[in-house]
């Protein structure tokens, strides 16, 4: 029985409402994130009656917090929205749930099935919506009058389950969200990966048993992967780089991890010095290959699901189409005992210690608040960084991840979305402290959900750090463009915000006073902010640009 004193109505002749409860608890799925509305009032009343409805106050923020609690559970995420203008809200951050493969079930409403399509104007009436929605998920699909609805949500819930993972949107009229909804038949099962192909298997077998300097680069797709992962990369005694979204996938504490430090100039020494490379699951994205143009090596072994994605970035010598986590188990069978060359494991640690020494001395002071973090914070607290200069230049690199389901981030790129996939990522893992790091532009972008945290009250300590607007652009143009054009901005007196939503704060002007700060805070064993003022402690000793290249520069 669920926290509410009513128990649901009977789940078999209900409203559209009480089938969405059904599906989801079929999916154990038992948090939903949204803003209510006249066109989905019957879907929050239900869910909100037996499940946990947490009301966020814009709709992206409902999207990013499900994301992030499908990313942390490994479950699926459920979000809410209006027609109209709240499902265009949802959009962008319905693209960041596709670039991170994330399984996450938007459910919409949708004016009258009797006026869909005449443009009549009604109220949250808008063009071609599914369209839209189609633009920006993984499937689409509309309940219309006389359709199964049931079926038509288990297989959305399935299908945003089934690999490779990404959002699926569903678009329901409210008259037939208000509509008797009988549910007949079983749950549709999420569908497996077919199996990889035996000869694919065996042309990367023979090159990795060749190999006498082999580098594994895990991405997003080895998230599930972490036990075959290690074992491989121990069997082979192969350093592991990772990209952004496959951090964790190895602990970042493991001899053998040297982590997202690709592009760094300990990481281009290894890619050229390794005689074959293994990727796993990435993306190759271009801010993490020097815009493509980092030294692979021919004898390049590609895993990925997805079969678009072999050599599209850089060619492949053998590929493996499938999931991660069984075929690197195959791999692992088939290979038997490997040696790799007498001190290559010891230059994949030296690479790592390199990487982190330098950007230890490039961040001066930071660093301190780097190590404070990670010292007070369990290994399995969730992380959540936003799109800032405190994120990019080292709590996406030197801020250790020991498991994959900690490690949150845009990996779109797009500002503002750190605090709430923090929250979506606080109500999945209540019993330990999460982090979100933000800056103060990012954050101005969804102020409004620092409500939310007030009032769900999730274990959280928000980490402002404070350099009056966009610092990453307002480098770029330092170094590039001779002149500033939309990078400082007036920002609000952060103590006086959080306590109108009654959030304790407490404000750093002292990286030496950090330590102090988090230690009180984690001891609320609730929400917090902490104002890092960045014009006090003052810039890093090496300005932090993105890796995006700059024509004439």
């Amino acid at each position: 029985m669920s926290h509410h004193d009513e128990g649901p109505r009977n789940e078999s002749h209900g409203d559209g409402g009480d089938l969405l409860v059904t599906v989801l608890r079929e999916q154990h799925a038992e948090v939903v994130f949204g803003v209510v509305s006249v066109h989905n009032m019957p879907l929050v009343e239900a869910v909100d009656r037996a499940l946990r409805f947490v009301p966020v106050r814009h709709e992206a923020a409902a999207v990013n917090a499900a994301d992030a609690h499908a990313r942390v559970t490994g479950g699926l995420g459920v979000a809410l929205t209006s027609t109209g203008t709240g499902c265009g809200n949802a959009a962008g951050s319905l693209i960041e749930a596709q670039s991170g493969g994330a399984s996450v079930l938007h459910v919409t409403g949708q004016i009258d099935s009797r006026y869909l399509g005449l443009g009549r104007g009604v109220i949250h009436e808008t063009h071609d919506q599914t369209g839209l929605l189609r633009a920006v998920s993984r499937h689409t699909a509309t309940v219309r009058p006389g359709a199964d609805a049931g079926a038509l949500l288990r297989y959305a819930a399935g299908r945003a389950r089934t690999p490779p993972r990404g959002p699926v949107s569903v678009e329901w009229p409210i008259d037939l969200q208000y509509a008797r909804q009988p549910l007949t038949g079983p749950a549709a099962p999420v569908a497996a990966p077919p199996d990889a192909d035996p000869e694919q298997l065996a042309a990367a077998a023979a090159l990795l048993a060749d190999a006498r300097r082999p580098l594994i680069w895990a991405g997003g797709g080895a998230r599930e992967a972490a036990g075959p992962l290690r074992a491989l990369a121990e069997r082979l005694g192969a350093p592991v780089l990772t990209s952004n979204a496959g951090r964790g996938s190895l602990p970042e504490d493991h001899p053998l991890a040297v982590g997202n430090f690709a592009a760094s100039p300990a990481g281009r020494e290894l890619l050229a010095s390794c005689d074959l490379l293994l990727s796993v699951g990435t993306h190759f994205r271009s801010n993490e290959t020097a815009d493509y143009g980092l030294p692979v090596p021919a004898r390049h072994v590609q895993i990925d699901i997805d079969p678009r994605a072999v050599g599209r970035v850089f060619p492949a010598a053998a590929a493996v189409v499938g999931a991660a986590a069984p075929v690197l188990t195959a791999l692992l069978t088939a290979l038997g005992e490997h040696t790799a060359e007498e001190g290559w494991r010891a230059r994949g640690a030296a690479a790592a210690t390199r990487a982190r020494s330098e950007l230890r001395t490039a961040i001066g002071p930071y660093a301190l608040i780097c190590d404070t973090l990670r010292d007070r914070l369990p290994p399995e607290s969730v992380i959540a960084r936003d799109v800032t200069i405190a994120s990019s230049q080292w709590g996406n690199r030197l801020l250790e991840i020991h498991h994959p389901s900690t490690n949150l981030f845009p990996l779109g790129g797009g500002i503002g979305q750190g605090l709430a996939m923090g929250i979506g990522g606080a109500l999945a893992r209540p019993g330990v402290p999460t982090l979100v790091i933000a800056g103060d532009g990012g954050l101005a972008v969804h102020l409004g959900e620092l409500g939310t945290l007030a009032q769900e009250r999730p274990w959280l300590v928000l980490c402002v750090f404070n350099d009056g607007g966009y610092g990453v652009l307002r480098n770029m143009q330092d170094a590039h463009r001779g002149r500033r054009s939309a990078v400082d901005l007036t920002t609000p007196d952060f103590a006086a915000l959080a306590a109108a939503y009654g959030l304790p704060f407490q404000r750093v002007t002292d990286a030496g006073d950090f330590p102090a700060a988090l230690d009180k805070s984690l001891a609320t064993r609730g929400p917090c902010v902490i104002e890092i003022d960045v014009t006090a402690i003052g810039p890093t000793p090496v300005p932090f640009t993105p890796p995006v290249p700059i024509p004439g520069s």
